[in-house]
């Protein structure tokens, strides 16, 4: 299958996308630099399937060079998405994410009201631990003074 063309990496094959569109591939194809020969039919038969070939390479024109990359990245994602849940596609997916976000926040929020109540509980056991040490020392001290012996408590 020799071809005029050169995928990105300058081979005569075709890209994966003009291997799976059955077509010559040219030196400026569009699909060449992002879908290589090797896996790219597969990754670019669900972008086909979903938003067709011809649509995708229209898009990606008007896309500028440096942004084709992601772009390409992200139709293939939403592709996938769409092939696996064809009502909401990608959204379905973010949805879930923004629920676990949800949760996780409402964990985290509990969690500092815990830490918040275990502090204030730590300090007034900390109080209490003092004024009874207080209260012993002066019953130690007033004891002393009619001599009765305690423990020195240092």
């Amino acid at each position: 299958m020799a071809s005029s063309s050169s995928s990105s990496s300058g081979t005569a094959s075709p890209c994966g996308a003009c291997r799976f569109l059955r077509r010559k591939c040219t030196h400026d194809c569009i699909f060449a630099p992002y879908f290589g020969s090797e896996q790219g039919p597969a990754k670019f038969a669900a972008i086909h399937k979903v938003f067709g070939a011809s649509n995708v390479s229209k898009l990606l024109l008007q896309i500028p060079p440096h942004d084709r990359p992601e772009a390409v990245a992200t139709i293939a994602y939403e592709a996938q998405a769409r092939i696996q849940d064809p009502v909401y596609g990608c959204v379905a997916h973010i949805f879930t994410l923004q629920q676990q976000v949800a949760f996780l926040q409402a964990q985290l929020m509990e969690a500092k009201a815990h830490l918040a109540q275990n502090a204030v509980t730590s300090h007034n056991s900390i109080e209490n631990i003092f004024e009874s040490a207080q209260i012993m020392m002066n019953m130690q001290e007033n004891t002393k003074q009619k001599g009765v012996f305690f423990p020195s408590l240092s």
